[in-house]
């Protein structure tokens, strides 16, 4: 491997993504070993020579089948603390999901800020620099961080895929609460820019109360429009529903729903329901919990690792190509 490269890991459950990304850069995966002990401990280590390298990590912090989001958290503090133990000068994660994203402030008395707590953790396992995909709130995940940050938006890369799909109809982006006002707003400048023509916006009300949501009104126009809510994240896929039954209540033609992260927690009712057209994610999660027929059929997943490649080859001096893989 050139030396110049720095050394790009995957542990287990991100080989697939973070090899698409390397396949950009025109480079291999390097090698590691992961193994799980008879009582449950853990150990992993680079199988090539690290002192003074530079060394990229990929690991996607979800819950899956294989493991909980607490294990990868782990697996991940340990792995990079002993990439600095073997003499890594820098070590970069690429977190294209990040856990606790969303739990970063206060809701009840005495609640924890565990987003703060995460990043003192990884900080702590000799983490020089993190890269994630459309954290739930940018200003948060800076703050909480004392090492180098970058955020991944995907509003572009939404824009493009729903540039080709609307033809001519007037359009409309849609914040499906106002926590998400800015984001949809980000997504529907860059959609403007795409079409070259104006798009307007909304904003649905909402409140949430022991997880029943509520709120009926909605800002702005979406008669007789195609409506687009976007998102950061479905979970449950609650919030969508109840944005996309507000526009449909006040006249959208036809209804798209799109978040960068598909959790997809509350199993297969969002797409099950007729009310969106098309729903779009990016591949940040795969949709492990939904059918692989319907997950065909009704959602449409787009492909970041051109966007990861192109930033770590400005960062590292390397040439990505966006047509590898």
């Amino acid at each position: 491997m050139n030396p110049e490269y720095p050394l790009l890991f995957a542990l287990r459950g991100n080989q697939d993504y973070a090899a698409r990304v390397a396949q950009r850069l025109g480079c291999q995966l390097a090698a590691h070993e992961e193994h799980v002990f008879e009582d449950g401990e853990h150990k992993s280590r680079a199988l090539e020579p690290l002192n003074g390298r530079q060394a990229v990590v990929f690991h996607g912090l979800y819950d899956d089948t294989e493991y909980s989001v607490h294990d990868k958290l782990c697996r991940l503090m340990f792995f990079c603390a002993a990439l600095k133990d073997a003499g890594a000068r820098r070590v970069q994660v690429i977190a294209p999901y990040l856990c606790y994203a969303r739990k970063e402030r206060r809701t009840e008395f005495q609640d924890p800020i565990i987003s703060r707590y995460v990043a003192t953790l990884l900080e702590a396992s000799g983490v020089d620099r993190l890269l994630s995909l459309e954290v739930h709130n940018v200003a948060a995940f800076d703050n909480a961080f004392r090492i180098a940050t970058q955020h991944l938006h995907s509003a572009e890369l939404f824009a493009e895929h729903f540039a080709g799909l609307i033809g001519d109809a007037e359009v409309v982006a849609v914040s499906p609460d106002t926590g998400g006002a800015k984001r949809a707003e980000q997504f529907r400048q860059a959609l403007e820019r795409r079409l070259g023509r104006p798009v307007s916006g909304a904003i649905v009300e909402k409140y949430r109360n022991n997880e029943v949501l509520s709120g009926t009104r909605l800002s702005g126009e979406v008669q007789g429009k195609t409506a687009i809510i976007f998102d950061d994240m479905i979970s449950t896929g609650a919030t969508l529903l109840h944005a996309g039954h507000a526009c449909q209540a006040a006249g959208a033609t036809r209804v798209f729903a799109a978040a960068a992260h598909g959790l997809f927690t509350g199993g297969s009712e969002l797409l099950d329901s007729p009310l969106f057209e098309r729903l779009a994610i990016c591949d940040s999660v795969p949709p492990f919990r939904l059918d692989p027929s319907l997950a065909a059929q009704r959602l449409d997943i787009l492909d970041t690792t051109a966007l990861v490649a192109a930033l770590l080859a400005e960062e590292y001096g390397l040439v990505a190509s966006e047509s590898r893989p």
